[in-house]
C-alpha cells in the first residue's frame, strides 16, 4: 500500500502553499507549525514532510528551529529539504534530529557535496528532490533549470545507491489539478526499483487510490488537506 505523507510547508515561520513554486502566489494557512504536526500524530501519522521555503529561496535555515522543536515535543520522524547546499549542511539537518533529507540544488550545483552525502549517509537518509518543469529538472527554489534528460541524470546516482526520489511536477504543484501519474510510470519503469515519492497535484482521495493502484511508494499531501479536498480521515487510510 502506497504512504501518504503530510506535508508542511514552512515561510518566514507559516504554514503556507505556493502554486506552482511560485513565491508570489503564496497561501498562508493558520495553522500552527507545531499544532498541525501534532494533528498529524495524533491521526497515527509516524513520518513528515516539511520544505524550508526560506532555505529553498535563500540557501539559509530560516525555520530550522520550528523543524527542531517539532521533532523536539513530537518525536516524529521528518524528511526536510530546502536550503542544502553543502554537505555541511547536511550533517547540520541530521544532528538536529532530522531523519531523511531531500536534495535538489545540490545536486546540479555541487555534486561532489552531494556524492559525498550519498556516500556517507546512504540511500535511505539521502532523498534525491526530482522537481520537474516542462519536462526538466528544476532547482534553486524552482527557478532554474537543467538541460539534462531525467534518465541520463537519475541513472548514476541510482549505480551509486541512491533508492529514494520525490518527484514533483512543478505545473501542478498548488493546483489542485491532479496528479502526473504518466511522469511516475515513466520513470518508474526505466528505473523499477527506485522508490517513487509522488507530490504535487493531489486534489482528492482518487489521486492516491490511483496512485495506489500503480503500486508507488509513497505521496505527499499538502494543500488538498488544508483546504478540505480530503480529510485526515481519508488520508490515515494510507498513513506510513
Amino acid at each position: 500500500m502506497i504512504n501518504v505523507i503530510p506535508a508542511i510547508d514552512l515561510y518566514n515561520g507559516n504554514v503556507v502553499r505556493l502554486q506552482k513554486g511560485d513565491y508570489n502566489k503564496e497561501t498562508q494557512y493558520e495553522q500552527n507549525p507545531l499544532e498541525q504536526a501534532k494533528i498529524y500524530q495524533e491521526a497515527g501519522f509516524h513520518h513528515l514532510h516539511i520544505v524550508d521555503l526560506n532555505g529553498a529561496k535563500e540557501g539559509e535555515f530560516k525555520n530550522l528551529n520550528i523543524i527542531k522543536e517539532i521533532i523536539d515535543e513530537t518525536g516524529l520522524s521528518i524528511q526536510s529539504g530546502g536550503g542544502i547546499r553543502t554537505f555541511q549542511d547536511c550533517e547540520t539537518l541530521f544532528e538536529a534530529g532530522i531523519s531523511k533529507i531531500v536534495c535538489s540544488s545540490m545536486v546540479v550545483k555541487n555534486e561532489p557535496d552531494w556524492i559525498k552525502a550519498l556516500e556517507t549517509f546512504g540511500g535511505e537518509k539521502c532523498i534525491l528532490g526530482l522537481d520537474v518543469k516542462d519536462g526538466k529538472m528544476a532547482y534553486g527554489g524552482w527557478l532554474e533549470t537543467s538541460e539534462q534528460s531525467i534518465t541520463d541524470f537519475l541513472e548514476k546516482y541510482v549505480e551509486m545507491g541512491l533508492t529514494t526520489i520525490l518527484s514533483t511536477d512543478i505545473s501542478r504543484d498548488g493546483m489542485l489539478s491532479g496528479v502526473n501519474i504518466g511522469m511516475y510510470r515513466t520513470i518508474q519503469e526505466e528505473f523499477p526499483k527506485l522508490n517513487i515519492i509522488a507530490s504535487g497535484g493531489v486534489a482528492s482521495v482518487r489521486d492516491i487510490e490511483d496512485l495506489d493502484t500503480e503500486n508507488f511508494y509513497a505521496v505527499v499531501v499538502g494543500r488538498a488537506y488544508y483546504e478540505g479536498h480530503i480529510s485526515l480521515q481519508e488520508m490515515s487510510r494510507f498513513r506510513n
